[in-house]
């Protein structure tokens, strides 16, 4: 709700501050006076074009801040806390026009973008008239508004879940397909490395074993010459160990005559002799094992070349390279089980375009039946407005289910046709100014506050009316403001003796400047205004007692 409206330098306004309250609120004034600088000033600060006629004459800029009420759960507080702001019950909107045109923006005293302050003032104000083109002329809105009329919350929720799920069956069905064409054209490709590493069925760390192999291969082929000469160094004239056990038994027999001189020596000759039959033992042993084996070198050196040319084709390791074979042999399995894959994707695609299909057509057959209640109730109040040879209509027109969105199959808009006969039409586009208002006036009746804003401007909406349409006009706008803060400029003394608040603005020129002024009207004051409606410029007793009757009559 609107508190406090606080205005400088505005055109003909050079200091203003209006406080606002509850329910219904006119503002009247001799054509001229300044009403339409002080809707002009609001739009301002809601996040209108800024222009530098705005700005009062000698002024270096306009200012204009308005205050307002917001409850925690309202649509303006969450635009501002998804962007950081913190939470409030009240919000500051403020904006600054240079003389030179130029425009800052503010809410809560903090820098804004003109756009964020005009998001943020739609969700406060709702501005009807003859050049508003937001609010219910905005067919963006229409569906929200027939959703909220009917209570489709439930079936609107549904439909928007099971789009989601369509939404993530079909990217899912789709990335798999992309997923399979890719595969199938490197297929053949595939096919043959996988074959060629199977054959080759390479093993972790089989590189460096056959490395070592060769190495200990080639090493033994230059050794084998040096273990010939030592075998047959130790078995010239007869072998060393045959020498040894020939000294052994001389000194044996000679052992018996000399009483124990020779026992360490015949000890020391065994020891020799069995290490000397082990060394040549361990010398054949050795030969045998490296025994020049030209096969085996070269097998090995083919296995090492046949890794080695694996792993640079694939750019890895050789070590790498059996997780090269898992990795090509899965996506081949993906290839070969790739179109029962598809199938089951697209099945979970179908079933999940059912199910949103399903919750489509219910959300429709809502829509439609809440169409008709909203068409007839509009259609009544349209006699009263002086508007009974119009019709209205919601007009529901199928999307093609290729267009469908989280919002349902259909595009809703309201449409009206002033004449028998006439074709229908947007709002914008068939009305006039003063019917245009009184359409407005009727839709918010019946939506009864729907996706409205908490303060609601209507701008001339008795035009070209009176007596008791205007009456008919007044009453509604009090019924409205049981629900919302209803500011409304009017002309019509009916529509002015409804309102809770008035506030009365007129011209004056004080040291031959000219400035508008606007103040709140006690009692005795409103009495005279709205008998000044009545009458014209002389007002007399006549009107003053019919002013007295409007203002009993809407106690």
């Amino acid at each position: 709700m609107l508190l406090r409206l606080t205005i400088r330098d505005i055109v003909l306004i050079e200091r203003l501050e209006l406080e606002f309250a509850a329910g219904l609120t006119v503002l009247t004034g001799e054509t001229g006076a300044g009403k339409s600088i002080l809707l002009d000033a609001l739009g301002l600060v809601l996040g209108a074009r800024a222009d530098s006629s705005l700005v009062r004459q000698g002024a270096a800029q306009a200012v204009v801040s308005a205050e307002f009420a917001v409850a925690a759960n309202h649509p303006a507080n969450d635009i501002l806390t998804d962007l950081g702001w913190p939470a409030e019950t009240r919000r500051v909107l403020r904006r600054v026009v240079g003389s030179d045109g130029r425009s800052r923006a503010f809410v809560d005293d903090q820098p804004a973008s003109v756009g964020l302050l005009g998001q943020v003032g739609a969700a406060l104000v709702e501005t009807h008239g003859q050049h508003d083109d937001r609010g219910l002329l905005n067919t963006a809105g229409h569906r929200a508004l027939l959703d909220a009329f009917g209570r489709h919350d439930a079936l609107a929720e549904a439909v928007s879940h099971s789009h989601d799920a369509v939404a993530a069956a079909a990217a899912a069905y789709a990335a798999a397909e992309a997923e399979a064409a890719e595969a199938r054209k490197d297929e053949d490709y595939l096919r043959h490395v996988t074959a060629e590493l199977a054959a080759l069925s390479p093993e972790p760390g089989e590189e460096a074993r056959l490395a070592a192999e060769r190495h200990a291969l080639v090493e033994g082929e230059r050794a084998e010459g040096e273990l010939g000469e030592i075998a047959t160094l130790l078995g010239e004239q007869g072998g060393v160990e045959t020498r040894l056990r020939t000294a052994q038994r001389r000194l044996e027999r000679l052992a018996g005559r000399l009483q124990g001189v020779l026992d360490p020596a015949l000890l020391a000759l065994e020891r020799a002799a069995l290490e000397a039959e082990e060394a040549v033992a361990a010398v054949a042993a050795a030969q045998a094992r490296i025994a020049r084996n030209p096969a085996r070198v070269d097998s090995v050196e083919e296995r090492l070349f046949a890794l080695r040319a694996a792993a640079r084709k694939h750019q890895v390791s050789a070590d790498d390279l059996p997780g090269v074979a898992v990795a090509l042999s899965t996506r081949l399995a993906a290839i070969d089980g790739g179109s029962d894959r598809l199938a089951r994707l697209a099945a979970d695609l179908a079933r999940a375009e059912g199910r949103r299909a399903g919750a489509v057509a219910r959300l429709t057959a809502a829509r439609q039946q809440a169409a008709a209640r909203l068409d007839a109730g509009v259609n009544a109040e349209l006699e009263a407005l002086k508007l009974g040879r119009a019709r209205f209509r919601t007009l529901i027109e199928p999307l093609a289910e290729a267009h469908w969105g989280p919002d349902g199959g259909e595009r809703v808009s309201f449409e009206v046709s002033t004449n028998p006969g006439a074709p229908f039409g947007p709002l914008l586009k068939i009305a006039s100014g003063g019917e245009l208002a009184r359409f407005i006036l009727a839709l918010k009746v019946v939506l009864a506050g729907t996706g409205s804003a908490p303060t609601l401007v209507f701008d001339e909406v008795d035009r070209g009316i009176g007596g008791a349409v205007a009456d008919a006009v007044g009453d509604r706008l009090a019924r409205l403001s049981a629900r919302a803060q209803i500011l409304v400029v009017t002309h019509s003394p009916q529509v002015a003796a409804r309102g809770r608040h008035h506030l009365g603005i007129s011209k004056h020129e004080i040291d031959n400047v000219t400035r508008t002024e606007v103040v709140v009207l006690p009692e005795a004051v409103r009495r005279e205004e709205i008998a000044r409606m009545l009458a014209g410029a002389e007002i007399t007793q006549a009107a003053r007692a019919a002013a007295d009757a409007l203002l009993k009559a809407a106690r």
